[in-house]
């Protein structure tokens, strides 16, 4: 009875223990492993790839994949860092155009995201067309429109730098020591597990991933609910792109490349079902924080970046093979 309940608890948090294991690992190998400034680091750079994963967890609930992420992260850090460089730097991207307040640029940027959001989710939910093949449609367009963007003269396709101050200091800046990116992150987060768990919204979504059929009898108005969570992750996308631009200090059309393949992982790692209806936004968190820790930790003790991709390789694996055996159980 014992062992049962040791095994059910071990199953139910198993990420959890596979973080803590891999953390004490490290920690073995150079214990000034554990400290605030590697902490802090990892968190740093956990921040923008949290609020990415949960645009992406949004689509993985109805059980489907959104792989525009990244280049939507992209095309946001190109044109809120275009239009937030400092006024008198030699290469500016619109050289005639005057400073304008930090939240214009912002808002427009995050409009930009709705908006492709909003089309992904007409897609989607329109034509019934699959989210894979919507958002790599919608990414093969992202990505050009940038690119175009990106070469517009004067700048020639050129990094795009010398951004303001009042821009880097919310990617690099911080109150009582914590960095505003982390603050922002963690509100996002918030909002995001109030909206899944305490609004009829959230638990409408876990209702079509779970069975779409019996969600339409219920009443639910499944179409609206589609175009409004790819706008939602649309938002999502964008706010990262915005913050990684500022955490940089620059921006250039590869921004992104392939961060949506990381969202989904980190969301399959966390628990969330490939099939859909199931998963958390602390698993999301948590999901993130493993590939991190990989990332940082090894890089930090010195081994080859090239394990990395080996082990995290083997993690995705193992978690969409236990989560498909429970998928056959259920059934």
């Amino acid at each position: 009875m014992m062992n049962n309940k040791i095994k059910n608890y071990l199953t139910q948090y198993a990420i959890y223990v596979v973080l803590i294991l891999l953390i004490i690992g490290i920690a073995i190998k150079d214990p000034t492993f554990i400290s605030l400034r590697v902490f802090r680091d990892i968190l740093v750079q956990s921040s923008t790839r949290i609020i990415i994963a949960l645009g992406a967890a949004l689509v993985i609930l109805i059980g489907g994949a959104d792989l525009s992420a990244g280049r939507l992260v992209g095309l946001a850090a190109v044109v809120s860092a275009s239009l937030l460089q400092m006024p008198d730097y030699p290469r500016r991207f619109f050289p005639d155009l005057p400073q304008l307040p930090l939240w214009i640029p912002i808002l427009i940027t995050i409009l930009i995201g709705f908006g492709f959001g909003l089309l992904n989710g007409f897609v989607v939910s329109r034509f019934s067309v699959p989210p894979f093949i919507a958002t790599l449609g919608t990414m093969v367009i992202v990505y050009g429109a940038n690119s175009i963007y990106f070469n517009l003269p004067p700048n020639n396709s050129q990094p795009i730098a010398g951004l303001r101050k009042d821009f880097s200091e919310l990617g690099t800046g911080g109150i009582f020591g914590i960095p505003y990116v982390i603050i922002i992150a963690v509100i996002i987060t918030i909002i995001m597990w109030i909206v899944l768990n305490k609004t009829s919204f959230g638990k409408n979504l876990y209702a079509i991933g779970g069975n779409r059929e019996a969600a339409v009898v219920s009443g639910v108005d499944v179409k609206r609910h589609i175009l409004w969570l790819f706008a939602l992750a649309g938002t999502l996308y964008t706010i990262a792109g915005i913050l990684e631009a500022a955490r940089t200090g620059g921006a250039t059309n590869n921004y992104g490349n392939m961060y949506e393949l990381d969202a989904i992982a980190a969301c399959v790692v966390g628990g969330w079902s490939v099939s859909g209806g199931v998963g958390t936004v602390p698993g999301v968190v948590v999901g993130v924080l493993i590939f991190s820790v990989i990332n940082y930790g090894l890089t930090f003790i010195g081994i080859d970046p090239y394990w990395q991709l080996i082990i995290k390789g083997i993690i995705i694996v193992s978690a969409v093979a236990v989560d498909i055996r429970k998928y056959l159980a259920k059934k």
